[in-house]
């Protein structure tokens, strides 16, 4: 599917005109927040002149932007089709699941540690809310909210490094996140987890943490690619 201009262009280009980003990063971060969204999809064709007309720029911002987003893992260029989303193979959604383990059991162990009262009620307001928009059913809340969970976590952990080291990957993170059908599983550990983090509990925090991303990764493993193993 190539993207086509739609009403979301208005909202583009007053969403453009916020900041003082530079275009090219600008443009990037809507491309990158439709991809992550579900808007444009594995295969599609991003098609310069179409996201130029529709967001309202010239074609050098959006040029400049699929390379940034070539580079972050979120396009690929394809002889005869030009440049398309990714299509994720086993082995990309691999290579991220291996990261979060390192990353995500050493956020849980540090917010353990280091997390202000006010953080971990704050992160079990947002477990709240998502046990909330599972009972309506509201799956569109559900995955903002899973997104924000994940969010919060490396802010907790109060190390900037750790910090720094995750923001690059949290958009792909989220994209493959986003690929899970199954909340209640994972809404049911992000309540453990902040159990565990209430009662200080670094042992218990990692082991719920290392647990989430083997459950994620198995729910995405047969969601994407039929593997029920």
């Amino acid at each position: 599917m190539t993207a086509q201009p739609s009403s979301a262009g208005t909202a583009a280009d007053a969403t453009i005109g916020a900041t003082h980003q530079p275009l090219r990063e600008r443009v990037r971060d809507l491309l990158r927040d439709r991809i992550v969204r579900g808007d444009l999809v594995p295969g599609d064709r991003l098609v310069e002149r179409v996201l130029a007309e529709e967001m309202g720029v010239s074609r050098v911002p959006v040029r400049e932007a699929l390379t940034l987003l070539k580079g972050e893992g979120f396009v690929q260029e394809v002889p005869r089709r030009g440049v398309i989303v990714t299509v994720l193979a086993k082995e990309d959604v691999d290579d991220l699941f291996d990261v979060r383990v390192a990353l995500d059991v050493q956020c849980a162990r540090l917010a353990s540690a280091r997390a202000t009262d006010a953080e971990i009620q704050a992160l079990a307001a947002i477990a709240d809310e998502a046990d909330a928009a599972l009972a309506r059913g509201d799956l569109g809340a559900i995955a903002e909210l899973n997104q924000a969970f994940h969010d919060a976590l490396p802010r907790m952990a109060h190390n900037r490094i750790l910090a720094s080291t995750l923001e690059p990957l949290e958009g792909r993170l989220h994209w493959v996140l986003r690929q899970n059908r199954s909340p209640e599983i994972l809404l049911a550990e992000h309540r453990e987890l902040v159990e565990a983090l209430a009662k200080r509990d670094a042992d218990g925090a990692a082991d719920v943490a290392l647990r989430h991303v083997d459950t994620s990764r198995a729910l995405c493993h047969e969601i994407m690619f039929g593997d029920e193993d």
